[in-house]
């Protein structure tokens, strides 16, 4: 589960997954940055709106030696209730998952977390129009080997 909703996805979180399934807007997607969050504290980052205001607030993200950005399409995104989210009514909550996700070869570039963001337009948009929904713990020290972020088996969202 997220150790931090982004102050801008609460509430939204669901909506904007369902969005990303559904296709709609057609370049919706995903995307998952790893970042060092540095000295940044978790009072400071879910206060960030956008993911370029986190990567300018003190986050770096990692993107060299195995590491990159992952992004989600709504081919990626197996969920069975498209734009029209069913709530876990037994438990009075929704669970959003999401594929556990793999970093090939990893060598260098220590991470402490994921951002996961949502991204209305992957063709041409910038880290300014990207909303960060959450964050999640993810310490990683790498030494060459595959790295696998794997997700909860209740998802890396839930509201209740």
């Amino acid at each position: 589960m997220a150790d931090i909703v982004f102050n801008i996805a609460k509430g939204r979180v669901a909506e904007l997954v369902g969005r990303v399934d559904a296709n709609d807007p057609a370049n919706a997607v995903l995307v998952i940055v790893p970042v060092d969050v540095g000295a940044t504290t978790d009072a400071t980052i879910k206060d960030f709106d956008t993911l370029a205001a986190c990567l300018a607030g003190g986050c770096t993200e990692r993107s060299t030696g195995g590491w990159g950005r992952k992004t989600l399409t709504d081919s990626d995104i197996a969920i069975t209730w498209g734009s029209t989210p069913t709530p876990d009514d037994t438990n009075d909550r929704m669970d959003i998952d999401i594929p556990d996700q793999t970093w090939t070869t990893v060598t260098a570039g220590a991470v402490t977390d994921l951002i996961i963001c949502y991204d209305s337009d992957s063709t041409g948009g910038t880290d300014s129009n990207i909303i960060p929904l959450t964050l999640h713990d993810f310490a990683i020290t790498p030494d060459g080997s595959d790295v696998v972020a794997v997700i909860n088996a209740s998802g890396f969202f839930r509201a209740s």
